[in-house]
């Protein structure tokens, strides 16, 4: 058979975000693909070097609406790493509590068009309608449905009163109770099982050798998960299990997220008991950043979001570096899409539950001339750290 090359995007209505791929096919099946990132820069950690730390901090929340509390809560880390500043035990239980109602929501989301990807448009309906429980509750907690404004270095702007508490814990009863209907539809649907079973398969050493992180990576037997590897704010304190399962199918990745999200329920429940019973503080009043560096990480819904900061005794960031976990997570794309029909190509490129405004870097620079160079951005990034840190240290 003739081999084609179909492209898909970087306009296309299975991407909620301009990316664009190029599968190879050899009649239905894939034999190659590449993946050409660069569609919608926005120059965040450009942006982010100009602004204070407090500004970087609703600056970075708007990387992505699902993790937007994800980047904020990396990128303070990082500032308190620098500052070897504590953060007070309630402020702590706060952020545990916002960061798993967030894992929630996105993975009822990407239920809910996975589901909608292969035609199962009730099970789309059925997660988004459950989902907007989830977001009434950020809304009682923040004051906002979507980019929560609550992250602060040193703890949190906002606390959660005790009088809105039971009304937090029913919406989660009714949550936890449409989420077992959900799994149990999804166990014992044999269409899912016979479209999702053995598609897309990514084995552990191919995660392990893409540096895959989250979901992605846990369906493949890597039992990698930085609220266990590396416990920040009040996960150390929490009851709750790292779900791995060995397939690295399509379905695994579905399974691994429901599973997931009724740990995230039970993080949640504790969180709530905490707050009844834990007064105090929730914010250290931070007054100045020395100079140095440090990294921040936090498990988002789809994987390990990496922030790296360094600083000169100002009041902003000299450097910021952002990894999101879709910039490795896609890459596994390469492996798992190879040799599978082009029909379940699609649902396999979603199974990563890919963000492309979290991974897209500049790969071009038009002068003005109106021409194009190519940009090597890592040996630009390695030569401004050097340069930085012979300003500092001498």
């Amino acid at each position: 058979m003739t081999k084609n090359v179909i492209p898909i995007g970087p306009f296309h209505p299975l991407l909620e975000e301009a990316e664009y791929f190029k599968l190879t096919v050899d009649g239905e099946t894939v034999t190659d693909i590449e993946v050409d990132i660069g569609y919608m820069h926005r120059g965040h950690e450009f942006i982010s070097e100009r602004k204070t730390f407090t500004q970087s901090i609703f600056l970075v929340e708007r990387i992505c609406g699902i993790c937007s509390t994800s980047h904020p809560l990396a990128f303070v880390h990082a500032v308190e790493d620098v500052a070897q500043t504590e953060v007070p035990a309630r402020a702590a239980y706060i952020r545990t509590l916002v960061g798993e109602l967030e894992r929630i929501h996105s993975h009822l989301l990407w239920l809910g068009l996975a589901g909608h990807f292969i035609g199962y448009d009730t099970l789309w309906m059925w997660a988004w309608k459950y989902r907007e429980s989830v977001l009434d509750m950020f809304e009682v907690v923040s004051g906002n449905r979507n980019h929560y404004g609550i992250m602060r270095v040193g703890g949190v702007s906002r606390d959660v009163p005790a009088d809105v508490i039971p009304g937090l814990v029913a919406v989660l009863d009714t949550v936890e109770g449409k989420m077992a209907m959900l799994a149990k539809a999804a166990a014992d649907d044999p269409v899912l099982h016979s479209r999702l079973k053995g598609v897309g398969v990514l084995s552990r050493q191919a995660a392990v050798d893409a540096c895959a992180v989250g979901p992605t990576a846990r369906a493949s037997g890597v039992a990698i998960d930085v609220r266990k590897d590396e416990p920040k704010d009040a996960y150390g304190w929490v009851d709750f299990k790292a779900i791995v399962l060995p397939n690295g199918d399509v379905y695994d990745k579905l399974v691994v997220r429901v599973l997931e999200t009724f740990e995230s329920i039970k993080i949640v429940r504790q969180c709530l008991d905490k707050l009844k019973t834990e007064p105090g503080s929730i914010l250290n009043d931070v007054k100045e950043i020395p100079a140095g560096e440090g990294i921040g990480r936090h498990e988002a819904p789809r994987g390990e979001v990496f922030h790296y900061v360094r600083t000169d005794g100002s009041n902003r960031p000299i450097r910021h570096k952002v990894r999101a976990p879709s910039y490795v997570n896609i890459p596994t794309c390469a492996v798992s899409c190879k040799g599978i029909p082009l029909a379940d190509a699609l649902i396999t490129l979603a199974s990563v539950d890919p963000c492309y405004c979290c991974t897209e870097r500049a790969i071009h620079v038009v002068d003005r001339r109106r021409r194009i160079r190519a940009v090597n951005l890592v040996e630009l990034s390695r030569r401004k750290t050097e340069r930085l840190r012979k300003e500092i240290h001498g």
